[in-house]
């Protein structure tokens, strides 16, 4: 058994590290989210954008290798409750990382269908977003989270103070909504990866 780690870099950005390999998940381009700047360096081995907003794609940021670490499923979705008219379609990431399914739902913007409620049961650990506007809202996100059963749910895509657009809901007021949140000060999960926590967390932005 063999440990994964969860760095969270603010916004909807996290990399997902296991047995050496890693892969990052939406890095936001500089001066592109009040209030948040990703640290300098980092390396992947991969680079995963949910779609090409400047607030997700820029993969030119992160030092790369280019190639897949972890098996791969992608599935595209509606970037807000109109089929894509406003905003387009945004991507659902899964990674098969050790023994755990990890899924990043990139600016999910409506409620999963049958068949990808069905896809997302696979899921142990759920990114999700919960400041609505651009996606889902907090209660929506709620609904998510009780249907799919996913073991460890972390939310992004809200505002924390200054960081985050003013459009987003905040995380206190998040929390309201869903009052199992638990707001970490730590920006890092580390965990067994058949030994998955059970819990909703907001973790520290590394900046």
């Amino acid at each position: 058994m063999s440990e994964i780690k969860i760095q969270y870099y603010g916004h909807s950005c996290f990399q997902v590290s296991y047995e050496g390999h890693s892969a990052v998940f939406d890095p936001y381009d500089t001066d592109a989210v009040p209030g948040l700047q990703l640290p300098a360096g980092i390396r992947s081995d991969a680079v995963y954008c949910s779609h090409e907003h400047t607030d997700h794609n820029a993969a030119y940021l992160i030092q790369s290798a280019e190639r897949d670490p972890f098996p791969l499923f992608r599935a595209s979705v509606p970037h807000d409750d109109v089929h894509g008219a406003k905003r387009g379609f945004t991507n659902m990431t899964f990674l098969k990382v050790g023994d755990a399914t990890i899924v990043h739902l990139g600016d999910i913007g409506r409620m999963p269908n049958e068949e990808e409620y069905e896809a997302l049961q696979k899921a142990d650990v759920l990114m999700i977003p919960v400041g609505g506007y651009y996606t889902i809202d907090a209660l929506q996100a709620s609904e998510i989270i009780d249907k799919v059963h996913a073991p460890l749910n972390i939310v992004m895509h809200y505002r924390r103070g200054n960081q985050g657009y003013d459009v987003l809901e905040d995380l206190e007021q998040i929390k309201k909504e869903i009052p199992s949140l638990k707001i970490l000060s730590e920006t890092d999960m580390v965990f067994d990866e058949d030994a998955v926590p059970q819990e909703i967390v907001a973790l520290e932005p590394l900046q």
